[in-house]
């Protein structure tokens, strides 16, 4: 069985000041083309279609068209989604039982009552079935009722949680089965702060949200998403595919991709990474002006200029610009200057979360979930 892993879609995310709607319907076309030659047996999305959890009617407008396109072009091709962090689970799973008929099966909650499970979808091929299991981001505080509490009666770990709510479910360990899950997951033993995130992702003040890799190992496969580099958890079997695109400059000169995996019989899984190309790169460009100048070009440019004497800010805005139609930061590297004083972010750049970090101070686990419950609940209804 050949099916495709993507995640971190972000659809609506403006890079900086850049928005990147162009960009997205791009490389989406890539993979629609990519599907189309290769003919994979399921497409999977493991989370964060959109960049916010009410996304814009331009940014529905690219996902309907995206699938509606894989759709048309593989009448027998599975599209499994689930929700991310970045999404609003009812909201994407609007009309799920009437997609499901048409083979497109999204889960936008996690099972939040007794008798209720994760979402299953089970594939054939000539050795037998596959099964696909869909969990959707989740916070403790969503399925209290599902997993429990702790002895104090407050939410459980997010460690402890999802391995309850995996061993709720009744695996078939000598058939196949598939993860598709959006979490923080760890090899067992490693420190989180050794696995490099990026600027574009949300992170927990601690890493309260990680989750130990050991709660894959029912899985003959795990199809990741949350972190935006692509690596693997411990096992080439327990994979993010990371972002199609750039989503911050941190990402700068990564090659983005698409995860063909292939199951043969039990225990044999085989990945092949399908390298995607942007319409525009992401670079950082160091130097004086002059020799940034020199290296105009029409992708996303971060300009950093190390010249040691004062410039005209004006003339040098105005030919940087010309030089790079998509610029999308200019800073300065000066001798002597401490590095958190080389460039300013702008607040409205900071997400909220890390806005209200910089005004309230440093926060314990538990108010720090509370806040993040607060920022969803505004963001879904329509806030910043």
């Amino acid at each position: 069985m050949k099916f495709f892993h993507l995640s971190d879609l972000h659809i609506g995310l403006k890079l900086i000041n850049q928005d990147l709607r162009e960009d997205q319907e791009y490389i989406l076309e890539q993979m629609v083309a990519m599907a189309i030659r290769e003919q994979p047996e399921a497409v999977v999305i493991a989370g964060d279609v959109y960049d916010r959890a009410v996304p814009s009617a331009e940014a529905v407008e690219v996902f309907d068209g995206f699938i509606s396109r894989l759709a048309e072009a593989l009448p027998e091709t599975e599209i499994l989604v689930i929700s991310g962090n970045h999404d609003s689970g009812p909201r994407l799973g609007c009309f799920r039982r009437v997609l499901a008929r048409q083979q497109v099966h999204i889960a936008g909650m996690p099972p939040q009552r007794e008798g209720e499970y994760l979402e299953q979808v089970t594939l054939e091929d000539s050795w037998g079935p596959v099964h696909f299991y869909l969990l959707p981001f989740v916070r403790p505080s969503m399925v209290r009722q599902v997993v429990g509490t702790g002895e104090n009666g407050n939410s459980l770990s997010y460690q402890e949680t999802v391995a309850r709510l995996l061993a709720r479910e009744e695996i078939p360990t000598e058939e196949r089965n598939v993860l598709v899950s959006h979490q923080f997951y760890l090899p067992a033993g490693k420190d989180p702060e050794e696995v490099e995130r990026m600027d574009s992702e949300v992170r927990t003040v601690g890493n309260i949200d990680q989750v130990s890799a050991e709660v894959l190992e029912p899985f003959d496969y795990a199809a990741l998403g949350h972190i935006h580099k692509p690596m693997s958890v411990g096992s080439s079997r327990y994979r993010y595919c990371g972002t199609p695109l750039a989503c911050s400059v941190s990402e700068a000169g990564q090659q983005k991709g698409v995860i063909q995996v292939e199951l043969g019989p039990k225990g044999d899984v085989r990945t092949t990474v399908l390298p995607l190309t942007p319409l525009r790169q992401v670079r950082v460009l160091r130097g004086t002006l002059a020799e940034v100048l020199a290296r105009g070009c029409g992708d996303y440019v971060t300009v950093i200029l190390t010249d040691p004497g004062d410039l005209d800010v004006g003339e040098m805005q105005d030919r940087l610009r010309a030089a790079f139609p998509y610029l999308l930061e200019i800073r300065r590297e000066l001798p002597g200057r401490p590095p958190e004083r080389q460039a300013l972010v702008r607040q409205e750049e900071l997400p909220p979360l890390e806005l209200c970090r910089r005004f309230l101070g440093e926060l314990d686990a538990a108010k720090e979930e509370i806040l993040q419950d607060v920022i969803r609940t505004v963001q879904e209804g329509g806030g910043e």
